[in-house]
């Protein structure tokens, strides 16, 4: 039957659908919903004659350039909601263990830089954020992208090109991608933190590193600039003395911690961007009622250490 060959062909491109819009939200849950919305606009679409009419002879381009329209409208109604700034907001990020992915993980995490690329997208209009998203990183034709946001090709080559601008403006081209340099780095940072040792951190934090804390509306979210704040800020938490679990975790693909209370609840992840050496950039999401889903069913029950 035609409906059940139809879900067949979207259930095979579901985890390329979802990476779109992922890259897209930031939002797992939001993705979520989005490939389910494309699903059901899908199901009662002619299949003969697709969104637009004619055969379809891309059924991966069509499913993408529904899920696509369905993100579209979800970005500019929640731009349309914010009346406050979110500067400090943290996408949903992706929390693996250390050891090989999954496919469908290393598909949503393909070309990624950690979380430093999705706090920049945040940042972008709408359109501009579609136009790079699926030409930048999924390399969707500009002619493709153009009736998705109702512009021309020479127009969303222009969205896509100042959305690039921004990025590079943001996120640093010398990244340390190589995971066990990353590691030491962080490993670095974690253990001059605990010893209270301000020196060290100096030397594993870039003059110019951000921190930013997204508490969820229950904890204050907050950003703090430069080498000597971040760092005292670190030494500060440590000397409280609490008896914390913290264990090492990817984070978008990227070396990051889980921190638990002493109850072994979540308390806290944190992502490290590492450039040139040094760390550029840590996003820690200390909201507990995202933290929960974040980390449920993963195995991060070995190599825990006590802070």
């Amino acid at each position: 039957m035609e409906g059940d060959w139809l879900a067949r062909q979207f259930e095979e491109h579901r985890p390329r659908l979802r990476a779109v819009a992922y890259r897209m939200l930031g939002s797992l849950s939001e993705a979520d919903d989005a490939v389910q919305e494309s699903w059901l606009r899908v199901s009662r679409a002619d299949t003969g004659g697709g969104e637009g009419g004619g055969r379809i002879d891309n059924m991966g381009g069509w499913l993408t350039t529904v899920v696509s329209r369905v993100c579209l409208n979800l970005l500019r109604a929640r731009a349309g909601r914010r009346e406050e700034s979110f500067e400090a907001h943290l996408p949903d990020p992706i929390v693996t263990a250390e050891g090989p992915s999954n496919p469908e993980e290393e598909l949503l995490l393909a070309d990624s830089v950690g979380l430093a690329l999705l706090v920049v997208l945040e940042t972008l209009d709408p359109a501009e954020r579609l136009a790079f998203v699926l030409h930048d990183t999924f390399a969707v034709p500009f002619e493709q992208i153009a009736p998705i946001v109702g512009r021309t090709p020479a127009a969303a080559r222009q969205l896509a090109s100042r959305a690039r601008r921004r990025v590079r403006g943001a996120v640093t081209e010398e990244l340390d991608l190589d995971r066990r340099r990353q590691r030491e780095v962080v490993d670095a940072f974690i253990a001059a933190s605990r010893g209270g040792d301000f020196d060290a951190l100096l030397q594993v934090l870039d003059p110019d590193v951000v921190l930013r804390t997204d508490g969820g509306g229950v904890a204050p979210s907050r950003i703090v600039r430069g080498a000597r704040n971040v760092a005292g800020g670190a030494i500060a938490y440590s000397a409280r003395g609490r008896a914390d679990t913290i264990r090492p975790v990817r984070v978008n693909g990227a070396a990051g911690v889980a921190v638990f209370d002493p109850e072994g609840r979540p308390f806290s992840l944190v992502a490290f961007t590492v450039a040139r050496g040094r760390i550029v950039e840590i996003d820690i999401l200390t909201d507990r009622e995202r933290l929960e889903p974040l980390l449920e069913g993963k195995k991060l029950h070995s190599g825990w250490r006590a802070s």
